[in-house]
């Protein structure tokens, strides 16, 4: 009998090969989940064992000189595995879920090309969903009502707003930040203009066949195991020296206001920097706000369509859970060639 190693190196060169025969079906692995679940570092080994690349499916890592706070893994921790769409943008540059399906859709044809799964790892639904299925980009822009929905955020205050579409369309209020009014008043015109929630043409849009045969994989954990890891993983960014990070971002000129500037770890960290309240107060913030993020994201994923979930159990070792996915995989791949 081989020894443990030989087996799993039999085993994977068996599993790439049944990949080989199958890419012809457009194959394609998604793997998502909460911040600070520990995706990567599962990812990594998985994409190891299939001798494949890891598509970043993150709004954070598209941005270059922002690494810290969007805990975009170091080469080191790449471990050999290449990381593609990821430092796609400077910070002041635009970049969305369509930006994202442009440059992604190269990339999935490039693998199967020579003749490796996909894997797309990430934990923006937003960005999965519109490589599986397109985009709904919803009516044109209304600029008359886009002006007075400003307006009447101007003098209500956004935080009515988000009120507002909260009765119309509680699904699109539960995934959106509250002072995400760039989101919140775009949801309110397509409401006003069509009669229709948001979230429901999403939903009606997500039935479309997608261009692949994709399986998703979700992960998740017990809360408050998914808590502890939230707090370490915001431990071990100030220690690398996310202040410092931040700091650089506004000197170089990088305003406040900017959707890049506006996420996790740096949002917090200004207001630091800018006297507005203590460096206490920011960690408590930046903690509280990705527990907020965290459930945000299950939120969205738990409406995924076929998306199966994978339990990482108290005290599981990454190969483990790694070893669960490959199985995954591999009854995935049988499937495509019955």
């Amino acid at each position: 009998m081989n020894p443990p190693f030989e087996r799993c190196l039999s085993s994977h060169h068996k599993l790439r090969n049944l990949i080989g025969a199958a890419i012809a079906s457009q194959p394609l692995v998604v793997l998502v989940g909460p911040t600070a679940i520990g995706k990567s570092r599962i990812a990594i080994e998985v994409a190891q064992a299939l001798g494949t690349e890891i598509l970043t499916a993150d709004s954070t890592q598209v941005y270059r000189g922002m690494n810290i706070g969007t805990d975009t893994p170091s080469e080191e921790d790449r471990q050999g595995v290449p990381h593609r769409l990821i430092d796609l943008a400077e910070p002041d540059e635009p970049f969305n879920a369509g930006a994202f399906r442009r440059r992604a859709l190269p990339e999935i044809s490039r693998l199967h090309e020579k003749g490796l799964l996909p894997l797309v790892v990430g934990g923006t639904g937003l960005y999965v969903r519109a490589l599986l299925h397109g985009l709904w980009s919803g009516p044109s822009s209304d600029h008359a009502l886009r002006g007075q929905l400003e307006e009447e955020a101007r003098v209500r205050g956004g935080e009515l707003m988000y009120q507002e579409l909260g009765r119309v369309d509680p699904v699109t209020a539960r995934r959106l930040h509250p002072r995400d009014t760039v989101k919140v008043l775009r949801a309110l015109e397509v409401y006003r203009q069509t009669g229709t929630p948001l979230s429901k043409a999403h939903e009606q849009h997500g039935q479309e066949n997608t261009p692949f045969r994709a399986l998703v994989l979700g992960l998740t954990m017990e809360r408050a195991a998914l808590y502890q890891r939230i707090d370490q993983r915001v431990d071990a960014e100030l220690a690398k020296g996310l202040v410092e990070e931040t700091r650089g971002l506004l000197a170089k000129g990088y305003s406040r206001g900017l959707v890049s500037m506006k996420s996790l770890g740096y949002r917090q960290m200004a207001g630091y920097l800018e006297g507005e309240y203590s460096f206490a107060e920011a960690v408590r913030r930046l903690k509280r706000d990705t527990r907020h993020f965290a459930k945000r994201q299950m939120t969205w994923f738990r409406k995924e369509p076929g998306l199966a979930w994978v339990e990482i159990h108290r005290d599981e070792s990454v190969p483990s859970v790694a070893q669960r996915i490959l199985s995954l995989i591999e009854r995935f791949v049988h499937k495509l060639q019955a």
